[in-house]
């Protein structure tokens, strides 16, 4: 009779390369500590989404695969993927628990989400037609829109938490950030928080220029405090963000999952 194994089904933000970093290290690890005689455990891991789902299908029931508070917790990451791993001769003992099914999950693919970019003083006067122009080619849609004047408490919160713990790091950016006026818009797109990111590149212009000239705080950005935009960095975040600035909603129908957080 065979060795018993423990198969477990895993969700989390970009999964596939992120497992299998992971395992590609473990498996390193495990090879140096091999005695030849095949007694450490090997694992294996789907490849695709679709594999993902053929396998999931085979070994779990809709009830055994578990999300946890799924309503709440499979929605606050934007575009995750259900991946599997099998671990042998692992065991593990089983058990049962009544959830939302994730198999919807895994086949709906990206959530249009909403996410806040935050222009600030000084950039969106100049720059706001080729801003809005790159927004449309990464196929943002702009849902809400609003220049203000910041106060200190609102631009406070926009700080990283270890600028935050840093009084004349604070000091400087809310000095900045409260300087003029500055405009906010509100995005939607599938996988939005991760995208607009990914657009914007690193807090400090000089790391994002040495990364990639063409990331937006690399061409527009002079300091770590003058470096053009704040972007929700998560989107817990960007929930918050969105009922910081558009209290009153904005000019579509709210997302559901905008809408599933307030509650």
């Amino acid at each position: 009779m065979s060795s018993p194994v423990l198969l477990c089904a895993l969700r989390a933000i970009d999964a596939f390369p992120a497992l299998g970093a992971a395992l590609e290290g473990w498996t390193q690890g495990r090879d140096r500590l091999s005695t030849g005689d095949n007694s450490l455990p090997q694992a294996l891991m789907a490849l695709t989404p679709e594999v993902t789902f053929r396998q999931a299908i085979l070994f779990f029931t809709e009830a055994e695969l578990v999300a946890g508070k799924a309503r709440l917790y499979s929605r606050l990451w934007e575009h995750t993927k259900l991946t599997q791993i099998c671990f042998s001769p692992l065991v593990a003992e089983s058990w049962r628990c009544r959830a939302e099914s994730l198999f919807s999950y895994l086949q709906a693919g990206a959530q249009v989400l909403c996410t806040v970019l935050l222009i600030k003083p000084g950039v969106w006067s100049q720059r706001l037609p080729r801003i809005l122009q790159d927004l449309h080619l990464q196929k943002f849609s702009l849902v809400g829109m609003k220049h203000l004047e910041l106060e200190a408490a609102a631009a406070f919160a926009l700080l990283p938490r270890e600028v935050q713990q840093d009084p004349a790091a604070v000091e400087a950016h809310c000095t900045y950030l409260t300087s003029g006026t500055a405009l906010v818009l509100c995005l939607q797109r599938p996988n939005a928080v991760k995208k607009l990111m990914d657009l914007l590149g690193p807090e400090d212009p000089q790391l994002a220029q040495a990364l990639d000239p063409s990331l937006w705080r690399a061409q527009y950005g002079t300091s770590t405090v003058q470096n053009g935009f704040y972007g929700s960095r998560s989107y817990p975040m960007a929930v918050r963000d969105v009922k910081l600035f558009f209290p009153e909603g904005l000019c579509c129908a709210q997302c559901q999952t905008v809408q599933e957080q307030e509650v």
